[in-house]
């Protein structure tokens, strides 16, 4: 017989405490993640379009003979165009089925490859469609195969490019002035740890005690601000002076910066809001001087991103070409088969940077003897018939061939895919102009607008405009009709030395 439920009378009597039914809750429903921003959604869409036309063009190389009419008329058609722009709208909404859109794995990245591989497999499914309804065979079932290995890796290498550009290494940061401002600023470097900066010094023309006392480098006056920048690693200038008594010390700071091609900010507001024991933060960091994207663009990420794709696959297609030229560098001549020389990189950074040897063994300690028939006007060093180059060193530099190696540099992170061309020590060197460094602010790459633009045939005054133009209007657009300019241009060998 069931016990009945005591009423509350009875339980107030007896004192007893009652177990009280408990309601089972629901867990909460997971709050969908925000919609992804449309720049991830159109670069990896751009990406994947252009990794499986890529595929497709490169499986039909073949077909190039019968002409270039011939060819684009058969894979150029509307169906065509239509699949193109369906998976270009599929690809994005793939990976945000597979979550790979969710902030967190964005920042973070963690769990990105096993969902890659799922997405992967689904888009080698989706690009089935080229083969299934190819009349022409252009289109083969190994392309889709060969397109899903690839599409993971590329946006992997996407998203790390992004990740990398938004937290890149510490940035070495020289400080403008010595007042409480300046002790502020420095102060505030010290404790905030999301504050990536690396104080490397000061410069004030009347220095106060305070960050000499706290420790930091004295490098110099106001004055010297160009001299330190061409000789110093420093990615940033903190112009912590006060506006009212000394805005044409700022002045003279940021058309420092801006000459040499270092960006500047000024942590201070150019009104008081009242007192206030509040430290700088962050934040409040207002840039004051514009330059060209770095590595906290966003922009860079895709350019990375490409730079790692197209660098891979580089390697990987023309490896045995690296082989084969590898083998003649050690058969015709006596030395090592690569050449490694100290150049300037990113930044007016130090890389060892790798090319077949074209000279004799020891040309380098050769050049000294040489100097008085340089025939290039400026700091470089430029001759037609240097003696140095052997046979096959000769025909590597015309069909630009010993550059190859440098692919692994761009994998690696110290070059780029296009950018201005490394510059040697002693070239630099010889820089007497700060407005020169300016072309450091940028990645140096394998080709530029100097490489298709004549080469060794110009002038080391317009070669430097050439950079610094390049400097002044990067965009991916740029790079890509630069890239398209480069095979004419080394095919045909003009300026090469």
């Amino acid at each position: 017989m069931t016990t009945p439920w005591p009423t509350m009378a009875e339980a107030a009597r007896d004192r007893t405490v009652l177990p009280l039914p408990v309601a089972r809750s629901r867990p909460l429903a997971r709050a969908p993640d925000p919609p992804p921003p449309v720049r991830w959604l159109v670069t990896d869409a751009l990406l994947a379009v252009a990794l499986l036309v890529l595929v497709l063009t490169a499986g039909n190389v073949d077909r190039m003979p019968s002409g270039v009419e011939e060819f684009l008329a058969v894979r150029i058609s509307l169906k065509n165009v239509l699949l193109l722009s369906g998976f270009a709208v599929a690809w994005p909404l793939v990976l945000w089925g597979c979550g790979l859109y969710a902030p967190a794995r964005l920042r973070q990245g963690r769990g990105e490859w096993s969902r890659l591989v799922v997405a992967s497999v689904i888009a080698g499914l989706f690009a089935m469609a080229f083969p299934l309804t190819s009349q022409s065979g252009a289109a083969h079932p190994m392309h889709a195969l060969l397109f899903a290995v690839m599409v993971g890796p590329t946006a992997a290498a996407a998203r790390s490019g992004v990740r990398a550009a938004r937290r890149p290494p510490a940035r070495r940061t020289l400080i403008v002035g010595s007042g409480p401002l300046a002790a502020a600023v420095y102060r505030d470097l010290r404790v905030n740890p999301d504050v990536r900066r690396e104080p490397v010094g000061f410069v004030d023309t009347d220095p106060q005690p305070a960050l000499t006392a706290a420790g930091l480098r004295h490098l110099g006056s106001i004055g010297e601000l160009e001299h330190l920048l061409m000789h110093e690693i420093v990615d940033e200038v903190l112009i912590a002076l006060p506006v009212k008594s000394r805005y044409e010390d700022i002045q003279r700071a940021i058309a420092a910066c801006g000459l040499v091609g270092v960006s500047a900010t000024h942590p201070t507001p150019v009104f008081s809001a009242g007192p206030s024991h509040s430290r700088i933060e962050r934040h409040a960091m207002a840039s004051v001087l514009a330059l060209p994207p770095g590595d906290h663009d966003f922009r860079y990420g895709i350019k990375r991103a490409i730079d790692i794709v197209g660098a891979a696959a580089l390697l990987l297609v023309l490896a045995p070409l690296l082989g084969l030229i590898a083998l003649a560098v050690r058969i015709t001549s006596k030395g090592p088969v690569f050449f490694r020389q100290r150049r300037f990189g990113f930044q007016r950074r130090y890389f060892q940077m790798l090319k077949f040897r074209t000279m004799v063994d020891g040309a380098e300690g050769m050049q000294g003897a040489l100097e008085s028939r340089n025939e290039a006007a400026g700091p470089i060093f430029k001759i037609k018939a240097d003696p140095r180059i052997t046979r096959l060193g000769g025909f590597l530099r015309r069909s630009s061939l010993d550059e190859l190696p440098q692919l692994w540099h761009v994998l690696t992170g110290s070059m780029s895919l296009v950018g201005p061309r490394p510059m040697s020590l002693r070239d630099v060197a010889r820089f007497e102009d700060p407005w020169l460094m300016r072309r450091f602010s940028v990645r140096p790459g394998l080709t530029c607008l100097w490489q298709v633009s004549g080469r060794s045939n110009l002038t080391f005054a317009q070669w430097i405009a050439l950079d610094l133009e390049y400097v002044d209007r990067w965009s991916l657009g740029l790079d890509a009709m630069l890239l398209l300019r480069t095979i004419p241009a080394v095919l045909k060998g003009t300026g090469a030395q």
